[in-house]
């Protein structure tokens, strides 16, 4: 009987580790990537990582291993596992600095970082990204513009720069919002110091002709009726119609360039 019960425990034990059995332990590196590739255009961006991961690990010199490293961040700023994408573009750049898709690595890094402030709950109750972190949308846009900065000819970079206009509206709006809270408090020094940051730092975005507002009305509210009449006159004599106003947040998380 305790034959038999052995019996039966090796024959379980060995049914669960046939289970486990890696079904593409004999593919080429070639063969794995293709495995990646049908998973990400599945989006099954979790099976993606553990083929391309596989793939460099088993492969490490061949030229596939590093497409695979690019397509690993990639696949895990689409799965939203944004702490790992970060650490996979990063490794990438430190790895190759030198690389002709060093144009995408900053489009990639852009795009992660623009999630990255973004908290848990947001899926269900969405912000506006101007209440996010300012931090990670200032990096988000140094990226973007490092990219269209070094690389103009880029086919990323047409839609890096949108995105640094959607950007610097929205890091304008976060100090509109700040000098609003300090008029309600009649702070009007502070409201007016807000205000003023939005003209220098982002200027000629959606927000300048309220900063020029906010900016005269603090001025009249301390009496500093010089300084009151010249932003008066700023605003009687430009037209902000013609601003570049903001473009579809969603619309953007191109695939990395093929090998």
């Amino acid at each position: 009987m305790r034959q038999l019960f052995l019996l039966l425990l090796c024959a379980i034990l060995f049914a669960c580790a046939g289970s486990d059995k890696d079904e593409t332990a004999g593919y080429s590196a070639k063969e794995l990537y293709e495995e990646a590739q049908a998973n990400i255009n599945a989006a099954e961006f979790e099976s993606a990582v553990k083929n391309l991961e596989s793939l460099e690990a088993r492969y490490p010199f061949d030229p596939y291993a590093k497409q695979a490293q690019l397509e690993i961040a990639y696949a895990y700023y689409k799965f939203e596992e944004l702490d790992q994408a970060k650490s996979a573009v990063d490794r990438f750049a430190r790895l190759h600095p030198r690389d002709p898709n060093m144009d995408y690595v900053y489009y990639l890094k852009g795009l992660i970082d623009f999630n990255r402030g973004q908290g848990l709950l947001d899926a269900w109750f969405p912000r506006e990204p101007s209440r996010h972190d300012p931090a990670v949308l200032e990096q988000a846009f140094n990226n973007f513009s490092t990219l269209v900065r070094r690389y103009p000819n880029s086919k990323y970079a047409g839609d890096a720069y949108q995105r640094m206009i959607y950007l610097r509206n929205q890091m304008a709006e976060k100090e509109i919002q700040i000098a609003e809270f300090y008029i309600e408090r009649k702070s009007w020094l502070s409201s007016a110091k807000r205000a003023k940051a939005v003209i220098t730092k982002y200027p000629n975005t959606i927000w300048t002709k309220r900063a020029l507002d906010i900016m005269l009305l603090s001025y009249q509210k301390l009496e500093l009726t010089e300084l009151a009449a010249n932003i008066q006159k700023i605003i009687d004599y430009n037209d902000f119609s013609d601003i570049s106003t903001t473009i579809d947040p969603d619309k953007y998380g191109k695939a990395p360039p093929s090998i």
